[in-house]
């Protein structure tokens, strides 16, 4: 059943499998997003490196446009990370089983905007640009936040730098232990980077086919995705409320 699949992706209780198959679809969005936003404001999104550059290039050649995209971008991710903290928190709190959904569900809603309004904004560039900037890049910043928080700190979904180094580091190890020393590789750690690295590159190729098919509306889909994921864990704990005895 596709519920039981969401409650399992968002549970309290974590599994390797479960960690596993979240980050795969996250990293899928990720990427989708990341490409799709590039053909929508030729930036990407989902990390903050060429950011941090575009920031400093921006002061280098006086470009104060550029300068306060870039810092508008930094903000709005680390925002996005602090919300995800706060909404596990709060949920932790109350002992809820939507502590990991209620950042997807916002996640949801922010690109159901994008898609939404993306269009209709398009042609105020001076102002859609920076505003739609901050928006995904909002999002990428729950999302990371979010992973690293049911990982522990083990995946990561919003770039492929330190996935990249990892798989080497692995493939190192195997062909390191292939002498006969005692480091050995880990092979479902290698399956699980490669899944990820994968998964991000054909959420890149379908983000950016679905933005020159359909445009911004392209967006809807992973937004339906997310809300769906989240709706599961967050209804299960409204009957949990109602089916309570009132004091």
């Amino acid at each position: 059943m596709p519920t039981d699949y969401a409650r399992q992706l968002l549970a309290v209780e974590r599994t390797p499998t479960g960690n596993a198959h979240l980050g795969w679809m996250l990293a899928f969005v990720a990427g989708a997003t990341n490409a799709g936003g590039f053909l929508a404001v030729q930036q990407y999104t989902s990390h903050m490196t060429g950011m941090v550059s575009a920031a400093a290039d921006g002061i280098v050649l006086g470009q104060p446009q550029a300068l306060a995209t870039a810092v508008g971008a930094l903000l709005a991710f680390g925002a996005g990370a602090a919300c995800t903290s706060l909404l596990v928190n709060f949920g932790r709190q109350r002992q809820a089983h939507s502590i990991f959904a209620l950042p997807l569900l916002l996640e949801a809603a922010c690109l159901l905007v994008f898609g939404l309004m993306g269009a209709w904004l398009a042609g105020l560039q001076a102002v859609f640009i920076p505003a739609a900037v901050a928006v995904l890049c909002f999002t990428m910043g729950l999302q990371n936040a979010l992973i690293t928080k049911v990982s522990r700190a083990e995946i990561r979904t919003t770039h492929v730098t330190g996935i990249v180094t990892d798989i080497g580091i692995e493939i190192g190890r195997f062909l390191y232990g292939l002498g006969g020393t005692p480091v050995q590789g880990n092979a479902a750690k290698l399956r699980l980077l490669a899944g990820l690295l994968l998964a991000f590159a054909v959420g890149g190729v379908t983000g950016a086919w679905a933005f020159k098919a359909l445009g911004y509306a392209a967006t809807l889909p992973l937004a339906a995705l997310l809300a769906f994921l989240g709706a599961v864990p967050a209804f299960d704990d409204l009957d949990r409320l109602r089916a309570r005895p009132n004091d």
